[in-house]
């Protein structure tokens, strides 16, 4: 072949193919402005200032500390306006108020993350103080409690570690199951350190997927993940493919923005409703918790926001 027809194939060929990639990049743009269109999470502006929950097939909680300095007796009011049908994460001593408001507790605390069951050291405390929640949990009509598996100790391998908690959480296992409550084991992650519960560093639970081991491990059917998207999606990512696999270990879910915990909206990375659609799948009906910390200046309308983004029809 002459060099004439060589550059003249060469350059038919680079025309053609700028012309593909240009027609790719095109119909790539369509096809992301339709699914942003009607996946997106609502941006800021589009909130109603009177929004109220309408589907409900998302059963809401929400997370009360991420509200402070609201007072408790205020955000239960502002969720029962909105139809928020839970809340967690308060001091049990407004349990009455939020119950007698209509409310239900979605989940009980317990011992915290910095003292968990990887040091046998607090192997008494924990035990305690589960077992106070689960009772607690069992009067107010809580389906779930809150467990952790604390901090790496020092020098400790992961397998001692494990061995710690599994035998930990067996001496309470029997309780649990007694009251019909469920132990929930949050994964923290541990890569944020820009703000005490933006992320855990030196937490042991930091991977789900050891996480997801340990509830089988337990193997029981009153001991479940607690599948935090958030912290999910900072240290392992795959969101829902993972709900997909393992949804029959999963107990209780929370929410929240990334980056920085914030709100819910179209300038965070996880794209919530077709997470939640995927929830829905799975045939999960217990609670999905707000538990973003608001950044904007009005955080009602924060919470309002949430509350429409996480109120998904069920899918066609």
């Amino acid at each position: 072949m002459s060099n004439r027809k060589q550059k003249l194939s060469r350059r038919a060929l680079l025309s053609n193919s700028v012309h593909s990639v240009g027609v790719g990049i095109v119909g790539a743009s369509l096809v992301a402005s339709t699914t942003r269109n009607s996946l997106a999470q609502a941006p800021k502006d589009s909130v109603p200032s009177d929004y109220k929950i309408k589907h409900r097939k998302i059963r809401q909680s929400v997370m009360g500390w991420c509200f402070n300095p609201m007072p408790v007796s205020d955000l239960i009011n502002h969720c029962v306006e909105i139809g928020i049908e839970a809340i967690e994460g308060i001091d049990p001593k407004f349990y009455p108020l939020a119950l007698e408001k209509g409310m239900k507790i979605a989940l009980v605390g317990s011992h915290g993350f910095l003292k968990g069951p990887t040091d046998t050291a607090h192997h008494r405390e924990c035990v305690d103080k589960l077992t106070k929640s689960i009772d607690i949990a069992s009067e107010v009509g809580a389906p779930s409690v809150i467990t952790f598996t604390g901090m790496r100790v020092n020098e400790m391998s992961d397998a001692t570690a494990e061995k710690n908690c599994l035998e930990c959480w067996k001496q309470v296992i029997d309780h649990a199951e007694k009251k019909k409550v469920t132990l929930v084991l949050e994964h923290l992650n541990s890569r944020d350190s820009s703000h005490p519960m933006k992320g855990h560093p030196g937490y042991f639970g930091d991977d789900v997927e050891r996480c997801f081991d340990l509830v089988k491990r337990m193997d029981s059917p009153f001991f479940k993940l607690l599948f935090d998207i958030y912290h999910v999606q900072i240290m392992n990512g795959d969101v829902i493919r993972r709900i997909e696999k393992y949804h029959p270990l999963i107990g209780h879910y929370h929410t929240a923005g990334n980056p920085g915990r914030g709100e819910l909206d179209d300038t965070q990375e996880i794209n919530y409703p077709p997470i939640l659609q995927a929830i829905l799948a799975t045939g999960y009906q217990g609670f999905v918790a707000q538990e973003f910390i608001p950044t904007w200046s009005d955080p009602v309308l924060a919470l309002r926001h949430g509350a429409m983004v996480m109120d998904v029809a069920a899918s066609k």
